[in-house]
């Protein structure tokens, strides 16, 4: 008898993009996290394979959310995370059902340095990236605070 996985999470903040594209959060806890995606046409290239894109998008968000992890006890999940730098790589092409999964490596007050790896569905991996975040409370100029961007 097979079980079926658990289903996914709500993702803690509201970020339309991210829903657009269908990616679903599976796990975020003590410096990682989880994210999946099942292919479909919209995410393809040329090839008909993943979009480098929506793997870019992947290890950025898997990554965010693994710096983000860490403060799962803070009400609102405390400071929320804007990418700096991110370096990627890409080995092979990503098919089917794709899993990211992203790693806090380390942090300071301020900063989160993390590497994310995206697998294909055979479980190899297809592309892996490294990248810095920063720590914020409310985005400078705009008056916008983590808070207007949570869930209800």
């Amino acid at each position: 008898m097979t079980t079926k996985p658990p289903p996914p999470l709500q993702f803690p903040v509201h970020i339309p993009f991210v829903e657009q594209l269908g990616l679903e959060l599976h796990s975020m806890g003590e410096g990682e996290a989880e994210l999946r995606v099942d292919l479909k046409e919209a995410h393809l290239n040329s090839w008909e394979v993943a979009h480098g894109g929506v793997i870019m998008t992947l290890l950025d968000v898997a990554m965010a959310h693994a710096a983000r992890s860490i403060h799962r006890d803070q009400p609102g999940f405390g400071p929320g995370v804007v990418t700096i730098e991110m370096k990627t790589s890409f080995m092979r092409p990503g098919e089917g059902e794709l899993r990211a999964i992203g790693k806090l490596l380390h942090r300071s007050t301020t900063m989160a340095f993390c590497e994310g790896s995206v697998l294909g569905e055979d479980g190899k991996l297809c592309a892996h990236a490294t990248g810095t975040f920063k720590y914020l409370k409310a985005l400078p100029g705009r008056g916008r605070s983590l808070k207007t961007l949570q869930r209800s």
